[in-house]
């Protein structure tokens, strides 16, 4: 496994993670690790903070497409809120899928996606809005980086159609 923060591949072992889910099947939070998703797609799509301008265009389209999406993966948006905002973005928007809760930063770090950003010159650290699809053997099949967030659903959906393709 590669130390934290080193830049992953396609093709690489995803790092495995335990963190407490919100939302979907998970309720009011439920602690999963990776590996209790051995056999369909997983994507991990990390994202900046709950309930800011970009971060709910994302989520909402994905909620938008989630009858297309939820036969092909499971979808799990990954944040440094806590679970209580979790609960709280998921209620107002009415999130079908759950979110992972990581204010450790241990999983945004392992990922590589917590990274130095700036705005109006002013520099901070911060979840860089990214996506990772791990196949069924744990392996990542695509990288998705910087993704925009209006683009993001029709992105995902490519990545698990090649996957699915092979």
């Amino acid at each position: 496994m590669k130390k934290d923060g080193a830049q992953l591949a396609v093709g690489d072992k995803a790092p495995a993670f335990r963190a407490v889910a919100v939302g979907g099947e998970f309720g009011d939070g439920r602690e999963i690790a990776l590996s209790d998703f051995r056999g369909p797609p997983v994507v991990l799509y990390f994202y900046p903070k709950d309930d800011t301008p970009g971060c709910t265009v994302q989520a909402c389209s994905l909620r938008d497409s989630w009858n297309s999406l939820r036969g092909l993966a499971k979808v799990f948006g990954v944040s440094v809120d806590s679970a209580k905002s979790h609960g709280k973005f998921i209620e107002k928007y009415q999130l079908p899928f759950p979110l992972l809760s990581d204010p450790e930063k241990e999983i945004v770090n392992t990922y590589g996606v917590w990274v130095e950003k700036s705005m109006y010159g002013k520099k901070y650290m911060g979840t860089e809005r990214s996506t990772f699809v791990i196949d069924g053997t744990g392996r990542i099949a695509a990288i998705l980086r910087k993704v925009k967030p209006e683009e993001h659903v029709g992105l995902v959906r490519a990545a698990l159609e090649k996957l699915m393709a092979k």
